[in-house]
């Protein structure tokens, strides 16, 4: 199956080269605000978020007068990302950082969350600078402290789309109490800053009070030395996954496989038998090492012995060793396949990773964009990047077929979402007259809004892509997805309702400011762009049109989801076109059980012995849709009656 997304770079070399302060663009960046108290970074993996904390955090204790940093992970691999660092030698920095290896609490050695609580106040007291810890740590150690505590202390939180402004999240709630009855200093990374449950990670007010800093993905990947394009496909599979698997992974290319979650449609729950049946598949164990608990598998195809980490067993002992071995990686020859559930994610680094295949839908875009992250930091190994979603096509039979539809929708949209984070941005601005020509990196359109506030412009420059994922993520975007909603309903109905919610402090026009660029700038990175001559096109609605000739009219009547609909009705069959059109469908019928008996089945039997098919949903004729009505309205209440929900 070809890819949806594709996306090619320019190897310029930029992102990971150091600047004339020693810096990578991203850290140096994030230190031009180090004198802010509260500072938020939105960066991709492999950006140096982590070698810019050490910058921030060394120049709050040394020359801001802040006594100590405290560092939170989400889980205790990631740490490592915070290991001593030669500065001085390395980025020609006034300080190293020299973190003492009592006070990183998330080494092996260091077990039970009382021990980890208890090493943590000691650290509150004494004289040492640097603690290292995970977040669920910080929050056990919390609650044994009093805010003060936390004066003249830089708290630094990793990956921080795990912090939540909903009231159970004893993470957001640490942080609001932080914030308002201490001095500390906080630095939030992340390299998504949306949640999968759509609610936000703080509220407006406590936002409000970051510096933000960006360095998108587009600026990252165009940046690096090897890595020349990224790849997002689709591979839609019936029965088994275990059965469809091989078609698409490819054990000469370094591949990091997630397998599905137990509780998901796709699990066939038995995880360890999965992986069995994925190995069979492969080939033969010649043996498990002892010492790194790695799998050498000979090869079906061709008797080369490949090596495989399998993080699914979850016994203890076997797990730590073969962390400890990915760790450890040196070269492209040490490992070969990863097979994990719920690990190697966020801030796993296996920079020879080419395929992350990904087995069932993610419920969370923030999952998705970190296991993409794990393909696509640089390496001399790979030019070509690729993440591949593998997912069960809706089954009409199914009395799960809803939940089905609905998670197929929800995992393209992640790659409309992807393809908007990857791409490079542009800068639109109002066309004044014919005469008024774009500058490079521009889009003048014809009755555009410019930002009309500060407010507006913040959220453009630095929340539009948080605001996407929330767009993308709603239950009436999904439905108008597989394109059964006029464009302009999208544009000027869904859209700004969401944004009105998602920000309810903006007035009636700044919405429509807000608006009007969420649209534009979806439809130009999800739009084909080609030159003729000296003028641009843009393919719009199956045509191309001049960029020169936009105007904000003519952009509100195209419908920014489009891809997603030629995506389902090209890779999919016509009849599971049909389930999902289907399903949708029956969540927006009125019928009484009563109308829906009297038309079926004598005069939908009969319209099927004249027509010789069934009504169509979308037919012109009022009596002919609604008796697809009643048909999908029976169908709907035959499963539900099923599955004892009715």
């Amino acid at each position: 199956m070809p890819d949806i997304v594709k996306i090619e770079y320019h190897q310029t070399g930029e992102s990971v080269k150091n600047t004339a302060n020693g810096m990578r663009p991203m850290a140096a960046r994030a230190y031009e605000e180090r004198k802010s108290q509260y500072l938020l970074i939105k960066a991709p993996p492999a950006s140096g978020k982590s070698r810019a904390l050490m910058f921030l955090a060394l120049d709050k204790i040394r020359k801001q007068g802040l006594k100590k940093v405290i560092v939170a992970v989400p889980e205790r691999s990631i740490a490592g990302s915070f290991a001593k660092a030669d500065l001085k030698k390395e980025n020609s920095f006034f300080a190293n950082w020299e973190p003492n290896d009592d006070y990183n609490l998330c080494t092996p050695g260091m077990d039970g969350s009382k021990s980890k609580v208890q090493a943590f106040k000691k650290f509150i007291d004494n004289k040492e600078e640097i603690l290292i810890c995970t977040h669920a740590t910080l929050r056990f150690a919390f609650e044994e402290l009093d805010e003060s505590k936390f004066n003249n202390v830089l708290l630094a939180i990793d990956e921080f789309h795990h912090v939540s402004a909903d009231n159970d999240s004893r993470l957001g709630e640490l942080l609001r109490s932080i914030m308002e009855k201490s001095t500390a200093h906080i630095v939030a990374m992340t390299g998504s800053y949306f949640r999968g449950d759509s609610v936000p990670v703080l509220l407006p007010s406590d936002e409000a009070k970051f510096t933000k800093v960006t360095y998108n993905y587009y600026e990252q990947l165009n940046g690096y030395n090897y890595l020349k394009s990224l790849g997002i496909g689709y591979h839609f599979y019936q029965g088994k996954y275990t059965s469809a698997i091989l078609e698409i992974l490819d054990t000469n290319k370094k591949t990091i496989l997630h397998i599905p979650n137990v509780n998901s449609g796709e699990s066939t729950k038995d995880k360890h038998n999965e992986v069995d049946t994925i190995l069979d598949a492969i080939g033969e164990v010649k043996k498990v090492d002892s010492n790194t608990g790695i799998i050498h598998l000979k090869r079906h195809s061709d008797k080369k012995i490949i090596k495989v980490a399998d993080l699914v067993n979850d016994n203890p002992k076997d797990r730590e060793k073969v962390i400890t071995y990915l760790r450890n990686i040196k070269t492209v020859d040490d490992m070969d396949l990863i097979i994990a559930l719920g690990m190697a994610k966020e801030g796993f680094d296996w920079p020879f990773c080419e395929h992350a295949l990904t087995v069932g839908y993610r419920g969370s875009l923030t999952e998705v964009i970190q296991i993409i992250g794990r393909c696509t930091r640089d390496s001399n190994n790979k030019t070509h990047a690729q993440f591949t979603n593998l997912i069960a096509q809706p089954d009409a039979a199914d009395d799960l077929v809803k939940l089905s539809v609905n998670n197929m929708l929800k995992a393209i949209t992640a790659s409309l979402l992807m393809e908007q984070v990857l791409a490079p941005n542009f800068k639109f601005k109002t066309k004044l007259s014919d005469d008024d020509k774009a500058g490079a990196g521009e889009v003048k359109i014809r009755g555009f809004k410019l930002p009309s506030s500060k407010r507006v412009k913040d959220i453009i420059e630095s929340d539009l892509n948080d605001l996407k994922a929330t767009i993308l993520q709603d239950d009436a975007v999904l439905k108008a997805i597989p394109g059964n909603l006029d464009p302009e309903v999208i544009n000027k109905v869904l859209i700004p309702k969401i944004i009105q919610i998602k920000y309810p402090e903006l007035s009636a026009e700044e919405v429509e400011e807000v608006r009007q660029h969420v649209v534009v700038d979806s439809i130009m990175k999800s739009g084909e762009l080609k030159e003729v001559g000296d003028k641009r096109f843009i393919r719009m609605a199956d045509k191309f049109v001049n960029i020169d000739d936009l105007q904000i009219d003519l952009i509100d009547r195209i419908n920014p989801f489009q891809k997603a609909f030629e995506i389902i009705s090209k890779d999919v069959t016509t009849k599971v076109l049909k389930v999902i059109q289907d399903v949708i469908a029956s969540t927006r019928i009125q019928m009484t059980l009563d109308e829906a008996l009297l038309l079926y089945p004598d005069r939908v039997k009969a319209f099927m012995d004249k027509e010789n098919r069934e009504p169509s949903v979308t037919s012109s004729d009022p009596l002919e849709k609604r008796m697809a009505e009643a048909i999908i309205y029976l169908k709907d209440l035959k499963r539900k009656k099923q599955s004892g929900q009715g």
